[in-house]
Order: structure tokens, then sequence, then C-alpha cells
């Protein structure tokens, strides 16, 4: 009798594994990840337009309301909803058969798939030569995060995350030809780190600096 493991226990923590694999298969080689899905008319850079929505979308897609702003209850209600779309489509995409159970041989097949993403994953930053190289975006995706810790906060309004990614987008067009390479981006990316590591630097130096308290006190 075929053995069959239904979605729950290690085959829930394999699905979100199998996600990862089927998104980093639609990614041009050495095309970050932020940045392919960002190029939506797949012409090897991303416009303001549609840098804009990809920071914008998951709110948008939130507002139940469409009053503009995204309260904490909407973003709750709308993550619990792509959480069970994900793991719909991730057990649909493990159930090969679509019998509605996934055996042993599909589960072992999604093992497999994963292990080869990951050495041709491995592969591909050996020859971009960085790790930066697998930069899932170009920088800008500070005004995600801040739409996103904002949420956490409170209501979210829609147009200030709108607005903020296009100050974002200006400073990461570098020629200012309107779009945004991925070699802009990784540039970009690249001096955040040099100028994290900078204030790093800067907190170090200073703590040296600061006296050491006397004995007395």
């Amino acid at each position: 009798m075929k053995k069959t493991l239904m979605l729950g226990g290690l085959a829930a923590l394999t699905l979100a594994a199998a996600g990862g694999v089927a998104l980093a298969q639609q990614a041009p080689a050495g095309v970050p990840q932020r940045h392919a899905r960002a190029d939506t008319d797949n012409d090897g850079r991303i416009s303001q337009a549609e840098f804009v929505q990809q920071r914008v979308q998951r709110l948008t897609a939130s507002d139940a309301n469409r009053d503009g702003t995204v309260t904490v209850e909407e973003r709750q209600a709308a993550m619990q909803t792509r959480r069970a779309e994900r793991n719909a489509s991730h057990f649909a995409r493990l159930d090969a058969d679509s019998n509605g159970a996934i055996s042993r041989s599909e589960f072992d097949a999604a093992h497999a798939a994963r292990a080869e993403a990951g050495r041709e994953g491995a592969r591909g930053e050996r020859s971009r030569g960085h790790r930066g190289g697998r930069q899932g975006g170009h920088g800008g995706d500070m005004a995600h995060r801040g739409g996103r810790h904002g949420a956490e906060r409170g209501p979210v309004v829609i147009a200030e995350v709108q607005a903020r990614a296009t100050e974002t987008f200006a400073r990461l067009d570098a020629n200012s030809d309107g779009y945004v390479s991925a070699d802009e981006g990784r540039a970009a990316r690249q001096q955040m780190r040099e100028q994290r590591r900078e204030r790093m630097d800067e907190r170090r130096a200073n703590r040296q600096a600061s006296p050491a308290p006397s004995a007395s006190e």
C-alpha cells in the first residue's frame, strides 16, 4: 500500500522551501530575485512605475475598504489569506498526481529539486565572486520594509509609501535615465553596506575613546 504524507508536520516544513525553489527557477541567471520580480515587462531594467508598484501592490491588495489606508486588522487578515494561498500552492506543487496527498516519491522529489537548486545557487554565487550578487533588490528595499514596519505599529497610508518609494527610486537611478538596472541596484546595495560599516567603525572608535570610569566610581 502506498504510503502518503498529508500536509502537516515534516511535509509542511518542505513546502516553503519548494516554493522558494520555484521562484529561483523563474529568474534569469545572474539576475537578483527582487529585480526579476519587479521587472514585469522583462526588459532587464526597472522603471519608476514598476519599482513603486512592487512596493505598494501588497498594501493595495490589503486595503479591503479601499480608503487608501491599511489598518492593522486589514494587514493581519491579508497575511492569513496569503499564508493559506501559499500553503495551497505549495501543496499542489508537491502533489504531482493531484490526488490530494503527497506520496513518499513526491516528497523525495521535492527534496532533490531543492538540493539541486541549492547547488545551482552556490555555483551562481561563485561565478559572481561576491555574496552581494544574490541580493534580492536594488537598495530600494527600504521603502518596502518601512511600509511593513509601519503596518506593525499602526495604520499605513499608501500614498506615503508611494512617495518614499519614488524618492528611493530617484536615488538608485544613478544615470537618471528613468530606469534602475541590476548593476545600479548592486552598486546601491554595496554603498549601503559600506555606509553601515563606516557607522559601525565610528561607533567602535567612540567607545574606545570614551574614558574608563575611575576606581572611586
